[in-house]
């Protein structure tokens, strides 16, 4: 017989899922009007902060790994919003960079992130205080 605190509700990993979900859904009519998915999304926000940036990078900064990330940079040079080219210095790199499409959208881009504040309904302390708690989650101090 389980406890209550062993019930799936009460489960950390249940929360952030749903709190994951939730955040992920919040975000989706924004991006639609951009043709973005979240994913996506987090791939040229990325990239408007320092372009360009190898795929292997891009994969570091946002926690995505190669088999991924390559599919969705695919669909976005496909749409045209970013480039892949081979690194003149280094063949086995490639590097990926906004066009100028995607450059066009960036302050729609970077609105959204205002947009999902406002939608959460969180103080301005209480959402870095959750951004804090979800980086030490994520991101452990090595010991």
């Amino acid at each position: 017989m389980s406890t209550q605190s062993e019930s799936v509700g009460a489960q950390l990993s249940f929360a952030l899922y749903g709190a994951f979900s939730r955040v992920v859904r919040l975000h989706k009519p924004f991006l639609e009007p951009l043709a973005l998915t979240f994913p996506q999304y987090l791939v040229i926000l990325d990239l408007l902060d320092g372009s360009p940036r190898t795929v292997g990078e891009l994969g570091s900064r946002l926690g995505m790994e190669t088999g991924t990330l390559t599919p969705l940079l695919k669909r976005l040079q496909a749409a045209g919003l970013v480039t892949r080219t081979r690194d003149a210095k280094d063949e086995r790199r490639v590097l990926v960079d906004l066009t100028a499409a995607s450059r066009a959208i960036e302050s729609q881009v970077r609105a959204v992130n205002g947009q999902i504040k406002a939608a959460c309904q969180l103080s301005e302390a209480g959402m870095s205080d959750l951004h804090r708690t979800l980086e030490a989650l994520g991101h452990p101090a090595s010991n």
